[in-house]
């Protein structure tokens, strides 16, 4: 199957192109073209993946550019990372397209919206399986503009279209940074094929300078596609797209697409240690800084999306820390879960047409099995023990401390008792009390919307198990087999790592329960103990309206000046010229008007002339 994976994308883009031409002819009927081509999909991408469990990396490619002594090569590749990626976003993007059949029901648009979701699926299922760094770099431009489409898919929506550009812009700006950092790679080493470029880290053809200065760059990219600070805020304003699209780009696509960069360049980066200590730093700090958001914000999805946020900045943190395992494990269990998540709150919305979570409330009651799937996607991303999470994080605590990164590691605990706080203010919130809220026509979603959860939900639980001490480091020793690049299979930690990370989690919990179940403490504590503290992390920490004062008003400012010079300085010059020009054509049309006189008179006047210089001259004229 291996030697057939280049269809594997294919089939979301067929499901683009027949949607566009005769979609609109289909209307409701769009998702079952859409959701059968992206299960062939994923049944192939499970192919792809059991074949690459018994059978060396397969790689295809053509020459399809030569330009002097240099070929372009185009393909397909499939190692052990992709393998799995193929698998986790062809699985997620296929429960959204189911989950949408319910969510977007009645919408104007259905068929484009399934359109823009095969054309979003296929740019990142090419990414994955690219052999070479140019080939990625144009699926990644690909995933930019699909995620536009989605993002301001209600275009309609002033808030829609502004989040669409932002998101657009602020990640063009991450990828400059990855673009020069190829283009310097290319420089360096002649060939953007990975197999050669690690072979020439290897040996040592790239200064240490250099190497530091392309990881980076190459970083700067992927934390505009993965949300990392400072190029973060397009990923909250995200979702004013559906929510099946927040799913989607959270979980398994685009925000999943700057971890994987780093990780499938993790030689790249492993050479360099100022640059594994910068994503690592990076890492943690956006770990610590969405975090903080996400404890006072009151639109479910957005707390969400800080989260995503969070989570990016474990993975990177895990990867910076020399755990490259851990943040490919994280990678995939965040994804089951998360994608679970978005579901469930929509499944939320989708019932009370509401996305404040103070107007909610009691909705256990309604909607038991959204409730259920909404605890147990909690409990993975809190860390709790026996689910995903509580694995995939607990490697990456390890990989900070044994790496010698205590401040980082003490982060990264911090983080984690945030997120176990507001992921369960959250749920308390939102299924727990009273109706804060007109709820009398509030019922379970449809069995389309729910069955995608369950699956997730399931997930959300086992995926966790295929790389842990008790069961085995399968993921692990599969990730690295046959090659030292990528660092060990699996860091061993001391035990008390795993006690402090369930202790961090638990005290998390327990103040969530005590403030928003119990309400034995006043909600209002906080924000009246601290009010400027909380008007911080309220306005998350003021980053856009400093962004908007230096860089948009900057840019205007800069566009103004340039606008004047153009218009009175340069403009002002050619109509001076011009009218100059012109004058001096009027006077000397007047001349030519055929009259003998006035000939004779200019023919007097010029010797008149002439004589004058002559004789003021000497009688020199040479």
């Amino acid at each position: 199957m291996m030697e057939n994976a280049w269809i594997i994308p294919l089939f979301p883009l067929i499901s683009f192109i027949l949607l566009l031409l005769i979609g609109k002819k289909l209307k409701e009927t769009s998702a079952y073209l859409g959701i059968a081509l992206i299960g062939f999909s994923l049944i192939f991408s499970v192919l792809a993946l059991w074949e690459r469990f018994s059978a060396p990396t397969y790689k295809a490619t053509f020459e399809w550019l030569q330009i002097g002594d240099v070929s372009l090569t185009a393909g397909y590749e499939i190692n052990q990372l992709n393998a799995l990626m193929l698998v986790v976003v062809s699985l997620v993007s296929l429960l959204v397209h189911i989950y949408s059949k319910g969510y977007m029901k009645s919408d104007e648009r259905f068929h484009i919206f399934y359109a823009y979701l095969g054309l979003f699926t296929f740019a990142m299922l090419a990414l994955v399986i690219s052999p070479n760094l140019l080939q990625l770099y144009i699926f990644w431009e690909l995933v930019g503009v699909g995620s536009f489409l989605l993002i301001g898919f209600y275009f309609f929506k002033e808030d829609a279209k502004a989040a669409a550009k932002k998101a657009f812009i602020m990640t063009r700006i991450g990828d400059v940074g990855l673009f020069i950092g190829i283009i310097l790679l290319f420089w360096q080493v002649g060939s953007f094929e990975y197999d050669v470029i690690f072979a020439a880290v290897d040996e040592g053809v790239i200064s240490a300078g250099m190497l530091t200065l392309i990881a980076i760059l190459i970083f700067i990219g992927a934390m505009g596609k993965s949300g990392q600070f400072p190029l973060h805020s397009w990923l909250p304003d995200a979702m004013e797209g559906p929510t099946p699209v927040s799913a989607l780009i959270h979980a398994a696509t685009m925000v999943a697409a700057g971890v994987y960069l780093v990780a499938s360049l993790f030689p790249l980066f492993n050479a360099s240690e100022a640059a594994l200590m910068t994503v690592a730093i990076v890492g943690a700090f956006t770990a610590i800084f969405a975090a903080s958001i996400g404890l006072v914000q009151k639109d479910i999805k957005r707390i969400l999306a800080y989260s995503t946020v969070s989570q990016l900045g474990f993975m990177m943190l895990a990867l910076g820390s020399a755990g490259y395992v851990a943040g490919v494990f994280h990678l995939t269990t965040h994804a089951f879960f998360k994608a679970l998540l978005f579901l469930a709150a929509g499944s939320v919305i989708h019932a009370v047409h509401n996305q404040n979570i103070d107007e909610m409330g009691g909705l256990w009651r309604k909607m038991r099995t959204t409730g259920i799937l909404f605890l147990i996607g909690t409990l993975a991303i809190t860390g709790v023990p026996f689910f995903s999470g509580f694995f995939s994080k607990e490697e990456i605590l390890i990989a900070a401390w044994v790496n010698g990164n205590p401040f980082l590691f003490a982060l990264a605990l911090i983080a984690a008792f945030f997120t176990a706080f507001y992921m369960f203010r959250l749920f308390f919130l939102v299924f727990t009390g009273e109706p804060r809220g007109d709820q009398r026509h509030v019922h379970e979603s449809s069995s389309l919307m729910t069955l995608p959860m369950i699956v997730l939900g399931v997930l959300a639980v086992v995926a966790g198990y295929m790389n842990t001490p008790w069961f085995g480091h399968f993921l692990g020793d599969w990730l690295t087999e046959g090659t030292e690049m990528y660092g060990p299979s699996h860091i061993e930690g001391p035990a008390w790592i795993m006690v402090a990370a369930i202790l961090v989690s638990a005290a998390g919990i327990g103040i969530a329960y005590l403030i928003y179940f119990r309400r034995s403490i006043e909600r209002e504590t906080f924000s009246t103990g601290a009010p400027h503290l909380y008007g911080i992390l309220r306005n998350k920490y003021f980053v856009d309206e400093f962004y908007k004062m230096t860089f948009v008003y900057g840019s205007r400012v800069i566009s103004l000046f340039l606008k004047y010079i153009e218009e009175f300085l340069v403009h002002g010059t050619m109509k001076g010229v011009a009218y100059a020009t012109q004058t001096i054509g009027r006077l000397g049309a007047k001349m030519q008007n055929g009259q003998t006189q006035v000939y004779g008179a200019v023919a007097f006047l010029g010797l008149a002339i002439l004589m004058i210089i002559f004789a003021f001259t000497g009688g020199y004229l040479g």
